[in-house]
């Protein structure tokens, strides 16, 4: 057990009052270390550190030292200390999920709590509690910690004087990210004593990132720098996507993944020139949110952004749409009318699901970007525009090319620049920000005073898959924020009550409030009827015999069946651990590792 000190300075009459909290005093003690210490694993046979799933790297501190210095000197501080922050944001993240699987059956302090003790087994540094009171469903975080000894500060002085910033920028971020990932909303700390600036310790303060106000806004730039600084909205005019003509107001991306910084990144490299964009993803990635970001971070800014949903319009008004009408063009014409383009004209035009456009329709837009000339329909006035076109598709542009049913020219006309966004089930880490986000915006819209989201929310909402992306989760947000009480937290109930597919299964919540597969069949529990003969029903019937002859028939978690096929493997082997593991596809150390951790293999084996 680690026990903690009362540091000096704090208030005598101090009493926490969150759903978990902490205050540093003589009696208060940490979990013991020898849960965490059970997932390190070094594996000679394959030269790799293993910590739980998470492979880990030891490095040279001094080597460190280096790197930072040589990006200090090479890119400007400003910039190292934002890609080392991030960098242990991401961490930070990694270790968030390892507490909620390592400590899930203890309660939220001692989960939250492995977080600085991982931070101390990983050799960054050692964390002493000053107070901690947080509550998951009410979204409320106030965490203080001292740290000793941190590698960041020793290396940094010892290539650089005493400054007058903090310099532990790696801590911080994994300090923040491991927050964020846990309580399930953009949690920030803050460096506000540090070694590196001559104080005898460093000392770090987080809260969430709304109640830090004004003074945190240099340093969330380093940790969200999309979210924290976006430019100006646009003054110029907009055009909603559809025929709709109702103004609809900007938005801005919001992630912090490494696909996320990815795409964005893109955005800013192109968003100064001329060049066509081509943004490719799935349905409901946000791909007009990244364009509206592009034309905002333009020369362009200041003109009208003008978008178009290929895909929403009737087939015969496509190009009228686009190239604008003479009265009298055709049957019902009353008046002359501009097109998107002639709207858009100095500013940019946004072709969404730009892959159903008719063949007449891509013939004219291929003129239209080549030569800068447009022709309204029922006129021989040649009209010249100075439009950005950033298209926008989810279907594969070059199957459709090889199928005939995209032109190959238009095709390489539009791909000058792609941009690729990710779907979110490849991008978790955006989805506490993604959630709050949300919850504010519909809290304000719907005139709403909903806290936060429970803790089984926040953990339905990391392990769902959203196969909708960023769209259904904000409507499932939108149907939480409906649902629940006034200052009240959402609840598993209040959000996955539609039917969410993930895959062929349906999933709905259970009496006690988890997220459970809607469709009896598609339950480990009813085999019977669990997909027929085809390969989810064999798949389910051989992992409820299994259980059966185990003697255990209680909902089975995924930990369960992977513990299982552990024993099986080791047991068919008669003992020998190599082809054991060659049975499960995976190598002799890692076949040892899990093992152990699960107490299945002696110590020394």
């Amino acid at each position: 057990m680690s026990a903690i000190r009362k540091p000096s300075g704090l208030p005598k009459d101090h009493r926490p009052v969150a759903a978990a909290g902490l205050v540093a005093g003589e009696e208060i003690r940490l979990p013991d270390l020898t849960d965490l210490l059970s997932r390190l694993h070094f594996s000679t046979a394959d030269g790799r550190i293993w910590f739980d799933d998470q492979r880990m790297l030891l490095i040279h501190a001094r080597s460190l030292g280096l790197m930072r210095r040589e990006l200090i000197e090479t890119l400007g501080i400003d910039v190292a200390r934002g890609l080392l922050t991030r960098m242990g944001y991401q961490a930070g993240v990694g270790d968030a999920r390892l507490a909620r699987r390592v400590r899930s059956q203890t309660n939220l302090r001692d989960m939250f709590v492995a977080g600085p003790q991982m931070h101390c087994l990983e050799g960054i540094g050692l964390s002493e509690l000053v107070r901690l009171d947080f509550d998951v469903e009410r979204g409320t975080h106030y965490g203080e910690f001292f740290w000793t000894s941190p590698v960041e500060d020793e290396e940094h002085v010892r290539h650089f004087a005493l400054g007058s910033e903090p310099a532990c920028w790696m801590q911080i971020g994994y300090a923040s990210g491991f927050s964020t990932k846990f309580m399930g909303r953009p949690v920030l700390y803050r460096e506000v004593e540090c070694q590196s600036m001559g104080h005898r310790v460093c000392r770090i303060v987080g809260k969430p990132v709304e109640d830090w106000g004004p003074e945190a806004a240099r340093d969330l730039s380093f940790v969200m720098p999309d979210r924290a600084a976006p430019p100006e909205a646009a003054t110029g005019g907009e055009t909603v996507v559809g025929p709709s003509e109702q103004a609809q107001p900007p938005s801005w991306p919001v992630g912090l993944s490494p696909r996320f910084h990815s795409a964005m990144h893109m955005v800013r490299r192109v968003a100064p020139t001329r060049a066509t964009v081509l943004i490719l993803g799935e349905s409901g990635v946000g791909k007009e949110v990244f364009a509206r970001a592009l034309h905002r971070m333009s020369t362009r800014a200041e003109k009208p952004f003008v978008a178009l949903n290929c895909a929403a319009m009737p087939e015969h008004l496509v190009e009228s749409e686009l190239f604008g009408t003479e009265r009298g063009a055709y049957t019902g014409a009353l008046q002359t009318r501009q097109g998107r383009f002639e709207r858009a004209d100095g500013g940019t035009l946004f072709l969404d699901e730009i892959g159903t456009l008719t063949a007449g329709a891509q013939g004219k837009l291929l003129r239209a970007l080549q030569e800068g000339e447009i022709e309204r329909l029922g006129d021989s006035q040649t009209r010249r525009v100075d439009v950005r076109v950033v298209a926008a598709t989810n279907v594969d542009l070059r199957d459709e090319v090889r199928a005939g049913r995209f032109r190959e020219d238009l095709f390489f006309r539009l791909n000058v620049f792609p941009v690729v966004i990710a779907p979110l089930r490849e991008r978790h880490e955006d989805i506490p920000l993604l959630m709050s986000h949300f919850l504010a915006k519909f809290n304000d819209m719907h005139g709403r005073r909903v806290s936060g989201f429970t803790r089984r929310a926040v953990d339905a909402m990391l392990t769902y898959d959203w196969p909708g992306n960023v769209r259904e989760l904000e409507n499932v947000v939108e149907r939480g924020v409906i649902l629940t009480s006034e200052d009240a937290p959402i609840d598993t109930p209040h959000l996955f009550t539609g039917g969410e597919r993930i895959g062929e299964r349906t999933f709905a919540v259970d009496g006690g409030g988890r997220l459970v597969p809607s469709d009896p069949a598609a339950r480990l529990g009813d085999p019977a009827r669990a997909g027929g003969d085809g390969p989810v029903g064999r798949v389910t019937e051989q992992i409820r015999s299994l259980f059966e002859a185990e003697g255990e028939i209680d909902p089975i978690s995924l930990d369960d069946v992977e513990t299982l096929l552990l024993k099986r493997a080791h047991q068919r082997a008669g003992g020998n651990l190599a082809a054991a593991a060659r049975l499960l596809g995976i190598t002799r150390p890692q076949m040892v590792y899990r093992l152990k951790a699960r107490g299945l293999l002696a110590e020394g084996k």
